[in-house]
């Protein structure tokens, strides 16, 4: 005697050895005994043998029409012999194998009938039925779309559909969508990487609009397109400044936020004046240009463009554009001409008038090293006498600051500056020239700028904490290797600036967390020791950590791919110029970076040698999507030819490097598992 029996959702069939009341002992066909529990067992036969029994079973099976043995099924709970007879020849008893087979059948299709028991069953509505059927045939017509499209990608051609869906399949894909099974599939059929089966697809025509658009998707998924507003109207009736304030910026900066002035040259106590562009006094928190703002939260800078954070209308309302008097918040800080020790500050809410907007790539030439330690000249440019005691105050304010950092800033890296021949304000293409011109870090102008900034900063963050008033700081607590910049609520010392507090507040029209304490420092200005009660961020508010988390973010986010992006034009500018060779300079281990363009690379042959080792290398293959090019070592220079590298030289490098493959989501292991089917552009960051 033989037996059909359920083991863990497999039927099984073999020889009864022993019987109880509870239990049976079988042997399967392989010798192997079971103990098989009486309610499993399900059909006693003598024949055939329980191979041929399963064989034939799973054959009748498949050859029954379950859309007409759900007709013939009880309405009541049946069993699979019921059903055998009924279909098969009614009122005769079933064979065992065609109890088999129906079994096998009525297990098979859970939408027809539902299991209500060991060898049990009860047909399914004909409402819900009716769902499953049309479920089933949508699976089946999904399957057949993902199969159509991904023989398509395999042919080198791109269905329309995942065109649309390039950057959701690549980099946040809907794993269940059929989009992404196809080009999963594809990948398969194909042993291509995703990335290159849509390369060659034709998915990707331009490399710059694969990660413009990729940065778009991943960052602006509504687009970059302003909502219509106005810029408010300042509301305060604001004194006029008894100063002639200048600007110094870029050419191509519209969002002038900063100036200086000074007054008392030559009578032994000087007053510098800081003038920050003021649309705090105008955006209130929470207003629909506000939510602007917090939604962007810094302007996104990138050779030949650039998003701003608010709309133009918005900045040209605020920005300190010469030829006008600005609202502005101004800190006032009185030095003695003699020492340049600070003997008082003062900030104020005013309107500056602002006499010229200095552009600093038409004047670096002019004011140069050259010029600062030149005597003064009859026919000196307009501005000489205030820059240079500026000059001279930014070395002393830097040189304060070293002696608390421990050790000089270096300045030995050049900074780059990117130019495209694309038209003013227009989207690049990317098939653009490009130039790339060195600029040294530290230079004059730059460094004028910077030590008023670091002041201002200081001097605020500093104010905000004395007054018991929140603000958004940036603090480091030590330069020990690893120990990062950090943003909070707290106004902590900043051991990489070698100050006891900075508070970022010198560019509200670029960086969100600026206006938020630009915003602060005007609620301590008009109210004085009670600012914390009026301030729109009062102390612990919860807001101020959620902008600090959404900002460093947005920032970093952004940064990334300012990177990026200055890397392809750097990849680009070499293949425009047929560049085969550069000289470098050994970082550690294998990597290199150029001496004359913002690149970092892989070199062969770069192992071993020492930090700062002069090489020349000679470039491979250039791949712009991957931004990937590596280099191979054919000549040790003489060391001495470069430049001594000091520590800082090397911090980064890693990440300037950017070249390894693009990190993609698309994971073709999942067919497996699945059924087939701080400052303007390219000048030194502020701090």
């Amino acid at each position: 005697m033989y037996v059909l029996f359920e083991d863990a959702g497999k039927f099984l069939a073999g020889r009864i050895l022993t019987q109880a009341d509870a239990s049976l002992q079988v042997e399967l066909d392989s010798g192997k005994r079971v103990k098989v529990k009486a309610a499993h067992a399900l059909i006693p036969f003598d024949k055939p043998s329980p191979a041929e029994l399963l064989k034939a079973g799973a054959l009748l099976a498949a050859e029954i029409d379950l859309n007409l043995a759900w007709e013939f099924a009880s309405e009541e709970e049946f069993g699979f012999g019921d059903l055998a007879r009924e279909y098969f020849d009614p009122g005769q008893t079933p064979t065992a194998v065609q109890q088999a087979g129906a079994l096998m059948a009525l297990y098979e299709a859970p939408h027809y009938f539902r299991r209500a028991g060991k060898g049990r069953f009860k047909k399914a509505p004909a409402e819900i039925l009716q769902q499953a059927l049309a479920a089933i045939e949508k699976r089946k017509q999904v399957a057949a779309q993902i199969d159509g499209w991904a023989g398509e990608l395999a042919a080198g051609r791109c269905p329309a559909p995942i065109a649309e869906q390039l950057y959701r399949i690549l980099f946040k894909p809907d794993k269940n969508s059929p989009e992404y099974k196809a080009v999963v599939l594809a990948a398969q059929q194909t042993h291509k990487s995703p990335l290159d089966l849509l390369q060659q697809a034709g998915a990707i025509a331009s490399a710059y609009q694969f990660h413009w658009r990729r940065f778009l998707f991943e960052n602006f998924p509504k687009g970059v397109d302003f909502p219509a507003v106005q810029a408010p109207a300042v509301g305060l009736d604001l004194p006029l400044a008894p100063v002639q304030a200048f600007s110094i910026d870029d050419s191509s900066t519209t969002e002038i936020d900063d100036a200086l002035s000074l007054q008392g040259l030559g009578s032994g106590t000087v007053t510098l004046g800081i003038h920050i562009a003021a649309p705090g006094l105008a955006i209130q928190a929470d207003s629909a240009v506000d939510l602007i703002g917090r939604a962007r939260l810094s302007t996104v800078y990138m050779p030949g463009h650039k998003l701003t954070m608010l709309p133009d209308a918005v900045v040209q309302a605020y920005t300190l554009q010469a030829g006008r008097p600005c609202p502005a918040v101004s800190l006032y800080v009185t030095f003695d001409e003699a020492t340049l020790e600070v003997r008082s500050s003062q900030s104020r809410l005013e309107q500056v008038p602002i006499a010229e907007n200095l552009r600093h790539d038409q004047l670096d030439a002019v004011f140069g090293e050259a010029f600062f330690q030149a005597p003064v000249q009859a026919d000196d440019p307009a501005w000489s006498a205030e820059l240079r005691w500026l000059h001279r105050l930014a070395l002393h304010l830097k040189s304060g600051r070293e002696h608390v950092r421990g050790k000089p800033e270096n300045f030995s890296r050049p900074d780059y500056t990117f130019r495209l021949d694309n038209s003013a304000g227009a989207e690049p293409a990317g098939q653009e020239t490009v130039s790339i011109s060195v600029r040294a870090r530290g230079a004059p102008l730059d460094l004028i700028v910077a030590e008023a900034m670091i002041l201002a900063n200081k001097t605020w963050g500093q104010w905000l904490a004395e007054l018991g008033v929140p603000g958004i700081y940036r603090s480091q607590a030590s330069m020990a290797p690893g120990v990062k910049v950090r943003m909070s609520t707290r106004a902590l010392p900043h051991a990489g600036l070698g100050v006891p507090a900075y508070a970022w507040s010198t560019s509200p029209l670029r960086r969100y967390v600026d206006l938020v304490n630009q915003w602060q420092i005007i609620a301590c200005i008009q109210h004085g020791a009670t600012a914390a009660l009026a301030a729109p961020f009062k102390p612990k508010d919860t807001q101020l950590l959620a902008i600090i988390s959404a900002f460093d973010a947005a920032y970093t986010a952004y940064n990334s791919y300012q990177a990026s992006i200055e890397r392809y034009w750097t990849l680009r500018h070499l293949q425009q110029n047929g560049t085969q060779q550069l000289r470098a300079t050994v970082i550690k281990d294998d990597l290199v970076r150029a001496d004359d363009l913002p690149l970092v690379l892989p070199a062969a042959g770069a192992q071993g040698l020492a930090r700062g080792a002069a090489v020349r290398v000679k470039l491979g293959q250039i791949d712009e999507i991957t931004l990937h090019v590596s280099a191979t070592v054919i000549e040790h220079l003489d060391q001495t030819a470069g430049e001594p590298m000091d520590e800082d030289d090397f911090e980064g490098g890693e990440s300037e490097l950017a070249a390894g493959p693009i990190s993609i989501a698309v994971d073709v292991a999942d067919a497996q598992s699945e059924p087939p089917p701080d400052a303007a552009a390219h000048t030194p960051a502020t701090p």
